[in-house]
């Protein structure tokens, strides 16, 4: 069995809001059919930036198929699982199949953290990979989990062949780098914007990145400049991504990717609660480092 390559660049896209809070589906579809022309190589539907954990199961089901259909062919729409169980995980994974999915993003459990030590993680993985009727990506995002997925234990999964990568965000270059070395036949992406050239000079096979629903053009541009090897234009574009990056992930969160997306001419809308909107001050430092970027024509 020949495994999916994945490579290039993805959004892990943010799920629209109206004012009253209802998913806006159709603010969904216009987001993606814009994307589509950007060089973007595929779409990550409900992780971390979707808020996936404030919608319940019919809106899930309807954000992917609503993406999948508005995504061209050569778009891969890999969807997240965020399920604390197996049982519940790979159910999940069924219902992501039956929605048009390609693939899914299978997040570390987390509630019981104490209990998650690595022989665990990886027994879980590749029972999930087992049970699943496509690709696993493993999803390493300890700043929101606590649980923490080592390079030795994905360069195990990394031998399954129904587990095709990780979308480590933990911004660990160091353990990026360790699992680049030590899986083979296993495709690395990078999740985190301040680190994406360093990650792909490494040998990453590509990017999940918040900043890539802002500022999609210029990520794919930095992702073909280092493929290309300029790595002049490459650290060029590092250099004006990572403060943007840096603002909308550790700093002011899916709000703040939001706004971000607003500013840029996207449809972020808004967030649903508990997380609230930027405020005044919020938005005014994002705008202006937006502006200070070059990245966002239309903000000059």
């Amino acid at each position: 069995m020949l495994k999916q390559k994945l490579s290039g660049i993805m959004p892990p896209l943010t799920t629209p809001f109206d004012q009253v809070g209802e998913l806006d589906y159709a603010a969904l579809q216009r987001n993606v059919q814009r994307y589509n022309e950007t060089g973007l190589s595929g779409y990550v539907v409900l992780g971390s930036n979707g808020e996936a954990v404030h919608i319940n199961v019919e809106e899930r089901l309807k954000t992917i198929q609503t993406v999948k259909q508005a995504a061209t062919p050569a778009h891969k729409v890999i969807a997240g699982i965020n399920e604390l169980s197996l049982r519940a995980a790979v159910q999940s994974c069924k219902q992501a199949r039956e929605s048009g999915a390609d693939a899914v993003l299978v997040v570390t459990p987390y509630f019981y953290k104490a209990a998650m030590k690595q022989d665990v993680l990886f027994g879980y993985f590749m029972e999930v990979a087992d049970q699943s009727p496509l690709p696993v990506l493993v999803y390493n995002v300890p700043q929101n989990t606590g649980v923490i997925i080592e390079p030795a234990t994905l360069a195990r999964l990394a031998e399954h062949p129904n587990i095709i990568g990780v979308k480590d965000s933990s911004g660990n270059f160091g353990a990026i780098a360790d699992t680049i070395r030590l899986a083979e036949d296993f495709s690395v992406m990078c999740g985190n914007g301040g680190i994406l050239y360093p990650a792909l000079s490494m040998g990453a096979a590509g990017a999940v990145l918040a900043i890539a629903c802002a500022a999609p053009r210029a990520c794919v541009e930095l992702y073909q400049a280092a493929a290309a090897g300029d790595h002049a234009r490459a650290r060029e574009l590092q250099n004006r991504i990572s403060p943007i990056s840096q603002m909308v992930t550790a700093g002011l969160g899916v709000a703040g990717l939001k706004a971000a997306m607003d500013n840029a001419g996207y449809e972020g809308g808004t967030v649903r609660s508990p997380l609230v909107q930027l405020g005044p001050a919020e938005s005014e430092k994002l705008a202006t480092a937006m502006r200070a970027s070059g990245l966002f024509s239309r903000m000059e």
